[in-house]
C-alpha cells in the first residue's frame, strides 16, 4: 500500500475534498495541519517545489500537487494504480 501524506489547513475546502476522495478509496494517509503546526510549512514548501497553498499531496514521496491534481488523476483512471503501489 502506498504511503500518502497531505499537508492541510482546517479552513480549506480543497483540503476537505482531497481527504474525502482519499477516504472514499479506503486508504490511510498522514496529515500535517500547517495551521496548527506553522513550523512545518517551510518543509511543505520545500517538498512541493515552492508550492505554498494547501493541500499539498504526496504519494510514495512523489509530489502529486493539490486537490485538482488529485481529482485529475482520478478522472484519468490512474489514481488507483498509484494508491496500490
Amino acid at each position: 500500500m502506498a504511503i500518502i501524506e497531505i499537508y492541510t489547513s482546517p479552513l480549506c475546502g480543497y483540503c476537505h475534498a482531497a481527504k474525502r476522495l482519499l477516504n472514499s478509496k479506503g486508504v490511510s494517509f498522514s496529515e500535517v495541519d500547517v495551521f496548527q503546526n506553522p513550523d512545518r510549512k517551510p518543509e511543505m514548501i520545500q517538498r512541493a517545489n515552492g508550492g505554498r497553498t494547501v493541500p499539498q499531496i504526496f504519494i510514495n514521496e512523489t509530489h502529486i500537487g493539490g486537490c485538482d491534481d488529485l481529482y485529475a488523476l482520478e478522472q484519468a483512471g490512474t489514481l488507483d494504480g498509484l494508491l496500490n503501489q
